[in-house]
């Protein structure tokens, strides 16, 4: 039983790399900060370099010893993720902990440079396509792990097989809760392949239950506007907290395909413990269906041994 877990009980992680996407802002910013305060070396996957620059002086003002490096990635862009990880390869010889953090929530109906709906492809795809390239590192390093960012959101969602694109229609929150429901099956998935080869590095999805950050910008990267701001803050917990899921998931003992989420009622807020709807929501058939797509789509194949 976790009891009140929070980032002040995480053990130390010094010598451990950690990459995570979109670490500039939100949660993934509160993780980022804390794992470099225990000792991680941080690599911040942003889509705006002046946004994670400002982001890396935040972190080393908070610990001046805090090792941060900036690299440039768009997860709507498929040339973009090789090209981010043909750089991560040559530069990097072990990766710990890959946070899959990074999405879009809500915007008008558009396409990633690839032509995919855009949180789908964002929030989905486009991780998926960074963890198959990044995965034979990922084997080599002895019990990594990677963490996948998903949200309460998924109770509801649905795989929308036949109109991945949504040119059929499109409900920006449905397609939201999909990308979402899309994270935990691949999280889940991912475990599953990863111990039928295995191998010690394991996959985990989080949700920060509901967290006050800019995911609210649609996709736009601005702030929202400030009553939407005020009524965000009435119903929600801190980024802060909200990032207590992913920590957990990142440092303690956890089992392979944990789905981890806030204690408090309807898993809105709290202090992180094991969420059983990611049990609930985890139907195979649906998962090996929905990576079948996404390799084809992303022409992405995941080969399970290392380099």
């Amino acid at each position: 039983m976790i009891t009140k877990w929070t980032a002040e009980r995480m053990p130390d992680v010094t010598g451990k790399t950690a990459l995570i996407t979109g670490g500039n802002s939100g949660i993934g910013f509160e993780a980022a900060k804390a794992l470099a305060a225990r000792g991680a070396e941080i690599i911040l996957a942003v889509r705006n370099e002046a946004k994670g620059k400002e982001a890396e002086k935040r972190i080393k003002a908070a610990n001046g010893n805090a090792k941060v490096t900036i690299m440039s990635l768009d997860l709507s862009d498929l040339i973009s993720i090789r090209h981010f990880t043909n750089q991560f390869l040559q530069q990097y010889s072990s990766l710990n902990l890959l946070i899959n953090n990074a999405g879009v929530m809500v915007p008008p109906h558009s396409k990633t440079k690839d032509g995919f709906e855009l949180q789908f492809g964002c929030n989905h795809l486009g991780h998926f396509a960074l963890t198959g390239l990044l995965l034979p590192l990922l084997m080599e390093t002895p019990h990594s792990r990677v963490v996948t960012v998903s949200s309460i959101a998924a109770n509801s969602g649905e795989i929308y097989f036949d109109n991945l694109d949504g040119e059929k229609g499109y409900s920006p929150m449905k397609f939201y809760r999909q990308s979402k429901l899309a994270n935990l099956l691949f999280a889940k998935e991912l475990q599953k392949r990863l111990e039928a080869a295995g191998s010690t590095t394991i996959s985990a999805a989080v949700h920060p239950g509901i967290s006050n950050t800019n995911l609210l910008s649609r996709g736009s990267g601005k702030e929202p506007n400030a009553l939407l701001k005020l009524l965000v803050k009435l119903f929600s917990q801190s980024a802060e907290m909200g990032a207590l899921p992913t920590l957990y998931a990142a440092t303690e003992a956890i089992e392979g395909g944990a789905y981890i989420g806030p204690d408090g009622k309807d898993a809105k807020k709290g202090y992180p413990v094991k969420d059983m709807m990611g049990d609930v929501l985890f139907k195979p058939d649906v998962a090996e269906k929905l990576w079948s797509a996404s390799e084809e789509l992303t022409k992405v194949t995941y080969i399970f041994k290392k380099r």
